[in-house]
């Protein structure tokens, strides 16, 4: 098994930035991607930002040159930077491992709220 761990959450004026941290411990996951999804209150989860073990990286356009994931493979840690932020980016925002298929993963985090106000 492998337990994800999000943080760096918060309230942040429209704008802004944060910096979300995600670290995988117990089973290794040498070798595989690493993703950030969010979900907006009264929406579906999507699909926001991937990164491959080789630091290949895949966004969602409404975050393209704004949003920027990166890992440490030698921490298993997945990070988010998130620049310009705007309103429509609050939701939770979840982390996840071992891509299976498509946007199918393995594991996921519980979680960590972004709140970006106008």
């Amino acid at each position: 098994q492998v337990q994800l761990v999000e943080s760096g959450g918060g309230l942040v004026q429209a704008g802004g930035s944060l910096r979300l941290s995600c670290t995988a411990s117990g089973r290794t996951i040498s070798g595989s991607s690493m993703a950030w999804f969010r979900q907006a209150p009264g929406k579906e989860r999507e699909f926001v930002a991937r990164v491959t073990w080789s630091g290949d990286t895949y966004y969602r356009d409404s975050v393209l040159g704004r949003f920027t994931i990166s890992r440490d493979n030698a921490k298993n840690t997945a990070f988010l930077h998130m620049n310009s932020l705007k309103p429509e980016d609050t939701a939770v925002y979840y982390c996840a491992a071992v891509l299976i298929r498509d946007y199918e993963y393995a594991y996921w985090g519980q979680g960590t709220e972004v709140t970006v106000s106008s």
